[in-house]
């Protein structure tokens, strides 16, 4: 049975691994953080739904705060609170997979991360193969947590959830990498012209 659940959640959406720079990224992220959570990872995740489809998004923060991205398109039919779950089990087998042993888990729906401690129930039956599946890997950690915060703090995981959910990915291929840079000056700044004498100058 263990084995069935932990097929069934991740088995068909299609995975993108984009690249992004981390310079302006991180800024988002930025906290107070105490002694005893000094050596956690973190994961931030979320999910979107719109007229083109259900997207996932998750950003696993290092120690050394080094972000890693990741997103996937949902193609199957679920609810939001399915989709979430999904977004938080790529975030925490993306942990899993980084050998993370101390993590902290951050998501701006207050029902999902309420169910995940333990302290709400579900009644859904779309929802409890999820719970066991993420309580499994759960197991995987020596100790995870999980916490809510306001949805403008949750902006890098939506913004990647928002992007998977807006694109069409061949179901044979991942989506190739994607480069996002910081520009600080207009494209036209160093445009090159000609002075009197015929000569290059900024």
């Amino acid at each position: 049975m263990t084995d069935y659940l932990a097929q069934q959640p991740i088995n068909d959406y299609q995975s993108m691994h984009p690249e992004f720079p981390d310079e302006d990224i991180i800024a988002l992220f930025e906290e107070e953080v105490e002694d005893e959570d000094k050596d956690k990872w973190v994961v931030w995740f979320d999910d979107v739904f719109n007229a083109l489809g259900h997207g996932i998004g998750s950003v696993l923060v290092s120690l050394d705060k080094q972000c890693f991205p990741f997103m996937a398109r949902l193609c199957f039919d679920c609810t939001n609170n399915m989709a979430e779950c999904e977004a938080c089990a790529l975030g925490i087998q993306a942990a899993i997979n980084f050998r993370v042993k101390l993590l902290k888990v951050y998501e701006d729906s207050a029902l999902v991360i309420h169910q995940l401690k333990g302290e709400w129930k579900t009644r859904d039956h779309k929802l409890v193969p999820y719970q066991a599946y993420i309580k499994g890997l759960m197991e995987l950690f020596d100790d995870i947590s999980f916490h809510h915060i306001p949805r403008e703090e949750n902006q890098m995981a939506d913004a990647l959830a928002t992007l998977s959910s807006m694109l069409k990915v061949s179901p044979h291929g991942d989506l190739p990498c994607i480069d996002i840079k910081c520009h600080v000056e207009p494209a036209h700044y160093c445009l090159i012209e000609e002075d009197e004498d015929g000569k290059l100058v900024l």
